[in-house]
């Protein structure tokens, strides 16, 4: 079916939606047909404006299904950074899937990703639709990163990498946001995780395993590798059971590069605290009111001064290769510039025949990586021996 759009972004108007924006519109191909598409027009008027392009304006409002339903048909990709996403995201995500349009975000909500895995998988597979989540700093450097490390190293054989992030940088309002209702949601999370890996098709022929990993030293960085629950670790094992790249046993462990000993042990504590206060409505309601709201941002200046690395740690048949992903602020700039590249990736590049949830690994692999080379994110090799 001939669609109207190539692309279209949805929430624009925030202050990632409005870097995305910006990204795409320094970007994309001069003959791409592409729109902007929210609930405020005006808003959305003023945003084209600054931008200096002639794009329409479509209005669409995340409550409102009949308007999600219009917007997933005149377009093949659409871009959307309207969250909390288990407040937000599912009306589109439906609508989507029902109409065979590729969908990207920006989450790293892991009960609405396994959630939209259990309602809208099945569907979008037969309509050839692909949903990719988390295509900001959750998940793409670490799942990318992997993907590429796993390049260095010999194939066929079984697999061990690490990975170890870095960062000095204010995460986005709606990151904040998100954590505080995931922190609030852990009993809710961990049923939805229960009932995907339920529902997954099993495994056969060859072993996955992903995680947190454990405490511990890193003399080749000299700081001290923590655990990180996150998203990316899930994503990344996702990728592996879905390519058989990756080998016949494969698995991944996930930390947070930390300089100082005792900073650990404050984490910890802050993270546990911050846990069991977030499960008292007031207290919650008292966080979200205190900390940065979503659609605000630090300023450029601050923007210009972040960075992130991840540092990844890969061994196979007797080799070892240590490589690191690379960039500037990874919580809008970044974030952004991820987003906008995985768009149109989906749109423009000739690309593995994929379809229902899918990871960035497994839906746009080598061409999304080249994209992002091209774009100034670093993916490098650091060391290799036997």
């Amino acid at each position: 079916m001939e669609r109207a759009y190539d692309l279209v972004l949805m929430g624009g108007t925030g202050f990632t939606g409005g870097l995305t924006a910006e990204y795409l519109a320094a970007h994309l191909p001069a003959d791409a047909r592409w729109a902007l598409a929210g609930r405020d027009l005006d808003r959305l008027g003023a945003l084209r404006d600054r931008l200096g392009v002639d794009v329409p304006l479509l209005r669409a409002d995340a409550t409102d299904a009949g308007s999600l339903r219009d917007l997933a048909t005149s377009t093949r990709v659409v871009i959307t950074t309207v969250g909390p996403y288990i407040n937000y995201g599912e009306p589109l995500v439906a609508a989507c899937a029902e109409a065979g349009t590729d969908y990207v975000d920006l989450t790293g909500e892991p009960e609405f990703v396994d959630l939209m895995y259990l309602k809208y998988h099945e569907r979008a597979t037969e309509t050839g639709a692909r949903i990719v989540h988390a295509c900001g700093f959750d998940s793409i450097p670490h799942d990318l990163g992997v993907y590429f490390t796993l390049q260095q190293l010999p194939a066929g054989q079984p697999t061990r990498i690490s990975g170890y992030v870095w960062a000095d940088a204010t995460f986005s309002g709606g990151t904040y946001h998100s954590v505080i209702s995931a922190f609030s949601r852990r009993r809710e999370t961990a049923e939805a995780h229960r009932r995907r890996r339920r529902a997954e098709p099993e495994l056969t022929g060859r072993r996955v395993r992903s995680g947190g990993g454990r405490p511990h030293r890193n003399t080749g960085l000299g700081t001290w590798a923590v655990p990180l629950p996150t998203i990316d670790p899930d994503v990344i094992r996702r990728s592996a059971t879905a390519l058989e790249a990756y080998g016949p046993d494969f698995s991944y462990s996930h930390h947070m590069s930390v300089k100082h000993l005792p900073t650990v042990a404050a984490l910890a504590a802050g993270a546990g605290g911050l846990m069991t206060a977030v499960k008292i409505p007031p207290v919650r309601a008292w966080l979200l009111g205190r900390g940065i709201k979503p659609g605000e941002g630090p300023s450029e200046e601050k923007r210009a001064r972040s960075w992130f690395s991840v540092h990844f740690s890969g061994e196979a048949g007797g080799q070892k290769v240590i490589t690191k992903v690379s960039g500037g602020d990874p919580g809008y700039g970044e974030t952004a510039k991820m987003l906008a590249e995985s768009g149109m990736s989906l749109a423009f590049d000739d690309l593995p025949k994929t379809a229902g949830q899918v990871t960035t690994a497994e839906a746009m692999g080598d061409a999304l990586l080249a994209r992002l080379q091209q774009a100034g994110l670093s993916f490098t090799v650091l060391g290799r021996s036997e």
